[in-house]
């Protein structure tokens, strides 16, 4: 199923703060391997925890999660 909003996520240039899943928990979530930001299951595309689409009741949310991301590894669109 898609939604239309990509989001990709650069993981190796994430300094798991958290930011991203504290504003947006539904769409983002900790690795509990590596303690850096993913997709969570649900919203994940081709299996890649890097990347999902979100729906638009998340749209907002995932928007700001990018915006306050600081080292802007978050693309959204």
């Amino acid at each position: 199923m898609t939604y239309g909003t990509l989001v990709t996520i650069d993981r190796e240039g994430c300094i798991s703060c958290g930011v991203c899943w504290g504003i947006c928990p539904a769409f983002f979530e900790e690795n509990p391997n590596d303690q850096k930001s993913q997709v969570t299951e649900a919203y994940r595309t081709g299996g890649s925890v890097a990347q999902g689409e979100a729906p638009p009741q998340l749209v907002t949310s995932v928007r700001e999660a990018a915006e306050a991301c600081p080292v802007t590894v978050i693309t959204v669109g």
